[in-house]
């Protein structure tokens, strides 16, 4: 059927549905009523309805790592019971930056105008000084509110000449060569909110102990007594490295050796080279050593430098494997709070901007060993990104270039997403679908992070204590829910972290309960949430907290600047309806009670029921923050917690270079598109989880006879495949499985990772001892452009006990001939179920690729009927990215043009 028909039956249709759905409804709503009067016999009592609760306190940092005297909360230990974090258990053992300058301690901890005015412009007072620029899109939140450093796409760190040219005003390390007095007046001309006797305190204290403001005034010495002699300065990546590698140069200082003439050595790829004269900035490797101490002289006001490739483990508790210092490790050592006064700690906006740039560096560094590697290692299972590259490029007739990849294994990447989203969705197939939906967001208000500020400090200052407060509030908040049960029995959880556009972190958890603890009637709603302002005389601590945490805005016509506002309203659609009693399931979800009551002041706003996000009141007193309770039926709410499968990363991936060829580069796309905040940054390096599952999703193979994935090397495919006959896959492993263990005929695929581990070094399926009950089985989404494929997808899904290929292929003793009529053969085909089941599971694009192909073959009954049906879930993401209005239409518009492929 094509589409055009398609659409007229639809339109044709409507009308009917609507009456026929009509009917339904109240036939449903009876059968309803009976089975929840018979369900209300025997239900579990919930913790969560109690009204008895303290808030929840972590205490103080009154524990120390007995290695390196990071100080940390009690409830901070790992489940070895140790405090690890910061030096990793030992292996990590650097030398403690010397005390701070007195000036810099006075204008970082007093109340003086100076200091005040040195804190507020202190992203302004270092690149004054600094010796290296950073480059980035600095992307602060819109709006009033606390400081958020915010970073958008790629970062650059790069060192000047001697010398400013003649179109350009000296700046950087270009001003030590002139006097205090001038070089002070030069910086004010470019700053003048800061203050020209602080400029000039700084400048002296750097002159006097900073060993890059010295190299570069005696580089500017040697200049002038060599006038018609090249001359330069060299920073070297590790200090550790051997000078002899060079001719001797003329001078040396602390950190950079200077040459006179022309017989040096060139420097090495990761050196800093600095010239007397030129056009263009040298960018500096963030391997570089010196990397940080010239871009953040404030920080590091004696020169003391960063990591290097060099940096080797405690030799006593390294181990074979791991021997040398990585960044992240290094970083997590650096910011770590210990006892006594630390510049990093105390340099708020600056210490946020080292924050960012300390892990883009670490991700950078990642990065770069993916790309590099690029080259040498191909796999099959990009096979699909590099026919496509070859294909538009052919279209368009340009040559096709490069195709980076950006694999599952790093995580944020959107295959690494893409992966967490069909894992949730397996969990679902299994479990059925989520009942509880939590949004939890970090309170700055919390007493641990004002109790660990220090001197003039404030919560926005110290990302590094939001985030550590907050993960340990999240730990107990899962501990309330799974491990103590206060909404009863949870049968598997998700939780997946983000973070606002100031930077504060927040959880969004999915909840499955058992059979037991399904919320089925409006009294069980009511009970676990409420939509209502609380009666302050009755309970006047949990009055105080939604009306700080759960009231929306207000926005709309009180308030038309609202961050929530798009096109005139409200995108929560706030203020709801006065509603006297709870509604069931509309949509997924239930429409809670908000009785009309008489309304209270908050603030300056006139605030009633109509305003409130949905809550739990226990854990609302408990945790004292924002948690929006919702009651869900449905799979959207997974969809929701992996918004990436609504953005269209793979366009962005594909792109025409300067030399006229059409490249697909994920890992450029995926640097030029992220934000990254400090609070982001600083959870990264702390190495905590940004998702989390109950359940271990162990991923199986699907593949067709000799078909499956290879990895080699260029030039080596003839040996690769000889190896990849010699290994067994999950799949044929499991077919081996069935012809050896009888008690495995009745396991199907999908469930075999229940009973069975897997063992890559045999690639063989064993017995599993323990710990089944956790781990479920995952067969991945095929598309049904690759036909043979699905449809072997849909018989591993269904049959127990093959043998083998052709075993799945025969039906009754008859051999079939392809994968989709052995389906026919066993009635998998027959209705429209299995349309049904993908549009459960599948992304908005995947499903109109498959709608495009029964338009195409005709399998279904009634085409219009299943968009009908379905073209909620078919146009998701173009409602998302435009309108309900427009959605549909880009939705078909995009179906029709798949139809012509």
């Amino acid at each position: 059927m094509n589409l055009s028909r398609a659409v007229g039956y639809i339109i044709r249709n409507e009308q009917r549905r609507t009456e026929r759905s009509q009917e339904t409804v109240q036939e449903s709503t009876i059968r309803r009523h009976i089975r929840n009067e018979a369900d209300n016999r025997h239900r579990p009592k919930r913790v969560c309805i109690r009204n008895d609760v303290e808030e929840h306190n972590c205490g103080t940092m009154s524990k120390q790592c007995g290695f390196c005297g990071a100080v940390y909360w009690k409830e901070e230990k790992n489940t070895a019971h140790k405090y690890t974090k910061c030096c990793h258990d030992g292996k990590v053992q650097l030398p403690a930056f010397p005390d701070a300058p007195e000036l810099l301690k006075v204008l970082l901890t007093e109340n003086s105008p100076d200091a005040k005015n040195y804190r507020q412009r202190i992203r302004e007072y270092n690149p004054a000084f600094a010796f290296a620029s950073m480059g980035a899109q600095i992307k602060p939140p819109r709006g009033t509110g606390p400081y958020c450093y915010r970073l958008h796409g790629q970062v650059y760190h790069r060192v000047s000449p001697l010398y400013a040219s003649d179109q350009h005003k000296e700046s950087y390390g270009q001003l030590y060569i002139f006097d205090s007095s001038e070089a002070t007046e030069k910086r004010l001309s470019n700053n003048q909110n800061c203050l020209q006797h602080v400029f000039e305190k700084l400048d002296f204290m750097l002159r006097e102990i900073n060993p890059f403001a010295q190299s570069y005034l005696q580089m500017h010495r040697l200049v002038q007594e060599h006038p018609t002699t090249s001359v330069k300065m060299v920073f070297l990546e590790d200090k550790n490295l051997d000078m002899r590698h060079y001719n001797a140069p003329t001078l040396c200082t602390k950190l950079a050796a200077i040459f006179v003439g022309d017989n040096g050595e060139p420097p090495a790829n990761r050196d800093i080279c600095v010239y007397p004269v030129g056009n263009t900035c040298q960018s500096i490797s963030p391997l570089n050593q010196c990397c940080d101490p010239m871009t953040y002289p404030l920080l590091f006001p004696r020169g003391e430098c960063s990591w290097n490739t060099g940096m080797e483990h405690v030799e006593e508790r390294r181990t074979a494997k791991r021997t040398h210092v990585t960044q992240l490790q290094y970083y997590a050592y650096r910011l770590s709070q210990r006892n006594g006064f630390s510049i990093l700690h105390n340099s708020g906006k600056l210490f946020q901007q080292y924050i960012v740039d300390a892990y883009v560096k670490t991700e950078g560094s990642r990065l770069h060993f993916l790309r590099q590697n690029q080259k040498d290692f191909r796999i099959e299972l990009y096979r699909g990104p590099l026919d496509a590259l070859e294909c538009r490029a052919h279209n368009e007739n340009i040559r096709t270039g490069k195709l980076i990849i950006l694999p599952s294994s790093f995580e944020g990447s959107p295959r690494h997403m893409q992966q967490n989203y069909q894992d949730a969705m397996a969990m679902v197939r299994k479990f059925g679908k989520p009942d509880l939906f939590l949004t939890f967001t970090c309170n700055p208000s919390w007493s641990e992070i004002l109790n660990s500020m220090e001197g003039v400090q404030r919560p926005e200052d110290r990302p590094d204590i939001i985030v550590r407060v907050f993960n340990m509030k999240l730990k107990e908040l899962l501990e309330d829910i799974c491990k103590h049960g206060i909404f009863g029995t949870v049968l598997a959880y998700i939780y997946v972290i983000e973070f606002q556009k100031r930077g504060l972190p927040h959880a969004h958890i999915l909840l499955t309960l058992d059979s037991e603890s399904k919320i089925r009637t409006k009294d069980d709603i009511d009970k676990i949430v409420s939509a209502e302002l609380p009666d302050p005389c009755t309970d006047l601590r949990l009055f105080q907290i939604v009306t700080k945490c759960m009231v929306h805005g207000p926005c709309g016509t009180i308030n038309i600047n609202s961050p929530c506002m798009r096109d005139g309203r409200c995108c929560k659609s706030f203020p709801k309806q006065f509603k006297d009693d709870t509604e069931e399931n509309v949509n997924g979800y239930p429409i809670y009670r908000r009785r009309a009551t008489e309304p209270v002041q908050v603030g300056k706003y006139s605030i009633d029921n109509r305003w409130v996000v949905p809550y739990n009141p226990w854990l609302l007193k408990k945790f004292n923050a924002h948690i929006n309770v919702e009651v869900c039926a449905s799979v959207k709410s997974v969809k929701y917690l992996y918004k990436y499968v609504y953005k269209g990363h793979d366009a962005a991936s594909v792109k025409i270079q300067k030399e006229g060829a059409l490249d697909h580069d994920e890992i450029l796309s995926f640097v030029e598109g992220r934000y990254v905040s400090a609070p982001e940054a600083m959870w990264r390096l702390n190495e905590f989880n940004l998702s989390h599952k109950s359940h271990t999703v162990v991923r199986l193979a699907v593949h067709l006879p000799q078909q499956q994935p290879i990895v080699y090397q260029d030039g080596q495919e003839a040996q690769a495949i000889e190896r990849a006959a010699l290994r067994k896959t999950t799949l044929t492993s499991w077919f081996e499985l069935n012809k050896n263990d009888p008690s495995a005929h009745n396991i199907s695929y999908s469930d075999i990772p229940q009973y069975y581990v897997f063992d890559k070094s045999t690639t063989n399926w064993k017995k599993r001892q323990r710990g089944g009950q956790n781990v479920i089985g995952r067969l991945p989404v095929v598309s049904i452009l690759d036909t043979e494929r699905y449809y072997l997808r849909m018989l591993l899904l269904r049959k127990s006990g093959a043998i083998s290929f052709d075993d799945i292929l025969t039906v009754n003793g008859l051999r079939c001939i392809t994968f989709q009529q052995a389906c026919q053969e066993y009635g998998l085909l027959r209705g429209d179920q299995q349309w049904h089941e993908a549009a459960q599971f599948q992304s908005p694009r995947q499903l109109r690729m498959l709608f495009a192909t029964i338009c195409g073959f005709g399998e279904v009954e009634d085409v219009p009927d299943l968009w009908v049906q379905h073209q909620v879930s078919l146009c998701e993401d173009f409602v998302h990215r435009y309108s309900e209005q427009t959605g549909p239409h880009y939705a078909l518009a995009d179906i029709e043009e798949l139809l012509t492929i």
